[in-house]
């Protein structure tokens, strides 16, 4: 479903208003030390407001929106911070169902993403974590049962839904794991940023159901979404710690002057703004591609390749700059900017890190 410009402002509007209110620096830092690592509350609030659902058709209990609602919306999360299985549920495993699912697994597993009652993960990647068919460890027999291990399983501890990427004899496959299942195992991982819960999965002939017959191109769908919301938040926490570094060089004084005043700091600035609006035409201009019909798909591939690392190394290079241009407060645990920092490092790595991105996108430009 379409929506009008005005009305995608006022998503957005309403996103960032609750999480303003429920979702502060005190509230991240509490929740991410918590045992699940997020706030069901707040959790339940999300999918009251629909976010939870956008991507969701409405015969299933969602509002039906596209990439372009997702990425606006992704900003919001992203300023914010949001300890929450967001792009694990919302995005990743309700973009899989929606690509490789028959009609009864839909109606059977979205409502309940939908409306926050059930949390999906998906296992995919191998220990190399390359988000590649070449990068999948577990393997699918003849009866599909399951074995081998998956790794930086977003959210897998709290995941209700579990869906697994394995090879199979004609290809990759997707397969739906109970959270029961035996010889399924997980275990939580050490993580950078403890707002990005991670876990690894094994399995030893555990028993699954296989979605479809789709293979690696419904999971490559599914990663382009992710991709794109991963962008969009990247976007959000790269121009809120701008705004933060930017505040603080108007208001921290030295020698009788404003450091803002100082020209290197300046030029600093200056080029963390250009990060800041590169990034955003990078994630915006991928969500329009990818929902476009016209666009070929080697535009839409490259586009969205080209958000995966121009937004995350931006949000690396603002945050660091960040902290170094905060002086020795900067480097402190207390300082918002480690926060920001922890997440820019993480998204270096998440569905694909630049050299795989930067891959795609000569792919995509015949190179």
């Amino acid at each position: 479903m379409t929506i009008s410009v005005a009305e995608r402002a006022e998503l957005r509007t309403a996103v960032g208003e609750l999480l303003a209110d429920k979702c502060t620096e005190d509230d991240v830092r509490r929740v991410m030390t918590s045992d699940e690592g997020f706030d069901r509350d707040l959790w339940r609030q999300l999918a009251d407001q629909g976010v939870l659902g956008m991507l969701v058709d409405g015969e299933y209990g969602g509002l039906g929106f596209g990439a372009l609602e997702l990425e606006a919306v992704a900003e919001e999360t992203g300023t914010a911070l949001l300890p929450a299985p967001f792009i694990s549920s919302a995005v990743l495993t309700v973009a899989l169902i929606n690509a490789a699912g028959s009609d009864e697994d839909k109606q059977r597993l979205l409502p309940a993403l939908a409306d926050g009652t059930a949390i999906g993960t998906v296992a995919l990647t191998g220990k190399s974590g390359s988000w590649t068919p070449d990068g999948v460890d577990v393997q699918a027999a003849a009866d599909s049962t399951l074995t081998g291990s998956a790794h930086y399983v977003n959210w897998g501890q709290v995941a209700d839904v579990v869906l697994v990427v394995a090879r199979t004899d004609d290809g990759v496959g997707v397969f739906e794991v109970a959270a029961d299942a035996d010889g399924f195992a997980r275990s939580a991982a050490t993580v950078f940023d403890p707002t990005v819960r991670l876990s690894t999965y094994t399995f030893a002939n555990t028993p699954a159901r296989r979605l479809g017959t789709a293979g690696w191109e419904a999971v490559q769908k599914a990663l382009d979404y992710a991709v794109i919301a991963s962008a969009g938040e990247q976007v959000g926490g790269t121009r809120r710690i701008f705004d933060i570094t930017i505040s603080y060089l108007k208001t921290r004084f030295q020698f009788g002057r404003a450091i803002g005043s100082f020209q290197a700091l300046k030029h600093m600035a200056a080029d963390l703004l250009l990060e800041v609006e590169s990034a955003t035409s990078a994630a915006q201009n991928a969500a329009a591609q990818f929902e476009d019909e016209d666009t070929t798909a080697e535009a839409r591939d490259g586009a969205v390749a080209l958000a995966g690392f121009a937004c995350a190394e931006a949000y690396v290079k603002t945050t660091m700059a960040a902290v170094q241009m905060h002086g020795g407060i900067g480097f402190t645990w207390e300082h918002p900017a480690h926060l920001y920092v922890r997440r820019a490092r993480t998204g270096l790595q998440l569905f694909g890190d630049s050299a795989s991105h930067r891959e795609r996108y000569l792919l995509s430009k015949g190179a």
